[in-house]
């Protein structure tokens, strides 16, 4: 799954644990993609790491890989377009690399708010208007969002009950 290490990304790669511990047999990848483009990025990759040891002296089946993003955007892009193709990108790379063909993504109810709000303001069509799929395949990986008809509050009451 796709770990920033942010709120949402931790709540989801905790409820898949707990799910993968109790079934056995699955394995867990929390895929980490350093952009450097915040001076907090070396933190985030150190915490990540450290959350998965964490988890993995608990005897949960998670492995931390983690990709730093050699390109930068080219003179006039969109820094967030840019980030968000080099992240699906990382992220592939490193699903393939380890045999994983699904990769989970913590997006939730209001992120698919804002959106369509975005696609909306750009003048997007019908295409852009129909927001995030909850599924979708494409060029060899299935990206899965579990989580997009729930609402921010239900995130923040599994990550309070969790801790």
């Amino acid at each position: 799954m796709a770990y920033s290490g942010g709120r949402d990304s931790t709540a989801l790669l905790h409820a898949t644990l707990v799910a993968a511990a109790e079934a056995g047999g699955v394995r867990v990848l929390a895929l980490h993609v350093h952009h450097g483009l915040s001076v907090h990025a070396d933190a985030w990759l150190a915490h990540g790491q450290a959350q998965c040891a964490r988890w993995r002296r608990r005897g949960w089946p998670v492995e931390f890989v983690a990709q730093r993003v050699t390109t930068k955007p080219a003179p006039g892009d969109s820094v967030e377009a840019w980030a968000r193709h080099a992240r699906y990108d990382a992220l592939r790379t490193m699903a393939l690399a380890r045999g994983a063909t699904i990769v989970l993504l913590a997006h939730h109810q209001r992120d698919q708010a804002e959106t369509l709000l975005l696609q909306a303001l750009r003048g997007a069509g019908t295409a852009g208007l129909a927001g995030m799929p909850a599924s979708i395949e494409r060029d060899g990986i299935t990206w899965q969002r579990p989580w997009l008809h729930h609402a921010r509050a239900e995130i923040d009451a599994y990550v309070r009950r969790h801790r």
